[in-house]
């Protein structure tokens, strides 16, 4: 059997793992470990809780220079937190929703865009003169 593997574990094997991390972490700590490990300042992510007739509402608040690396390309890394949110909630018979709040810096007129004009202008390589 020639399956496709992802560190050395098969489609399979990772699927056991993360059923096993969806029973060891509830719906926020879970959040709060994939954003960590995506964004640049982890120490920003601050996560809410709020259950209401609804289900349970999760609110991130990150950085306003992480926002590119949970949104992703075309939302996909959004979509696909909320993907995974949705099996966890289905694991605890409750229904998830994200809520992504737009960093204070965004809403008080810093523009995305001067964001990350800002860094690739400080991450650009110096030109070499020979």
């Amino acid at each position: 059997m020639n399956d496709k593997q992802v560190d050395g574990k098969t489609a399979l094997q990772l699927f056991n793992s993360f059923n096993a991390m969806a029973e060891v972490y509830s719906d926020k700590e879970f959040l709060e470990y994939v954003v960590r490990s995506l964004v640049d300042n982890p120490d920003a992510v601050k996560v809410s809780r709020v259950v209401d007739e609804m289900g349970v509402l999760l609110t991130l608040d990150i950085a306003p220079e992480d926002m590119g690396k949970v949104i992703g390309r075309m939302g996909n890394t959004a979509k696909a937190i909320r993907t995974l949110l949705r099996v966890v909630g289905m694991k605890n018979n409750a229904r998830v929703n994200l809520k992504i709040n737009e960093p204070e810096a965004l809403r008080n007129g810093t523009s995305r865009r001067g964001i990350i004009r800002h860094r690739r202008r400080h991450l650009r390589p110096q030109s070499i003169i020979l």
